[in-house]
């Protein structure tokens, strides 16, 4: 039974990389998966991603690059400002300007870089570096 399918999949990512294999299968698919999916993309972290309907929820297929050290999510999710992106960036990554914090905001599931450029905050999903 799951309990957090956002959770599952970081680790499934997580697992696969230290393994060294160059895809991983994440399921049950869902928007919110999909999202963070697509700001690991941008950030360089996986190659690529797909959904592929098995007619059961849906899997994404990841291409991983071999780029990730851990990631994870962040439980309970912090209400975050922008002015104190900062000290949770301390807080979960492990040096400045290494790794990616992933926000929730009204702008969209982002990564705290493109929230500083904006100006918004949000609550905090993930982290990867």
């Amino acid at each position: 039974m799951l309990h957090d399918p956002l959770n599952d999949a970081m680790i499934t990512i997580r697992n696969a990389e230290a393994a060294g294999k160059h895809e991983c299968l994440v399921r049950p698919a869902s928007k919110l998966i999909g999202r963070v999916l697509k700001v690991m993309q941008e950030a360089a972290y996986i190659r690529s991603f797909e959904l592929v309907e098995d007619g059961r929820g849906g899997i994404y297929r990841v291409g991983l690059g071999g780029t990730i050290n851990s990631c994870g999510v962040i439980k309970p999710r912090f209400s975050v400002r922008r002015t104190d992106l900062e000290r949770y960036e301390a807080r979960y990554l492990p040096a400045q300007d290494f790794g990616v914090l992933i926000l929730t905001t009204t702008e969209g599931v982002i990564s705290q870089t493109q929230a500083k450029e904006i100006g918004v905050g949000g609550k905090l999903l993930a982290y990867v570096y």
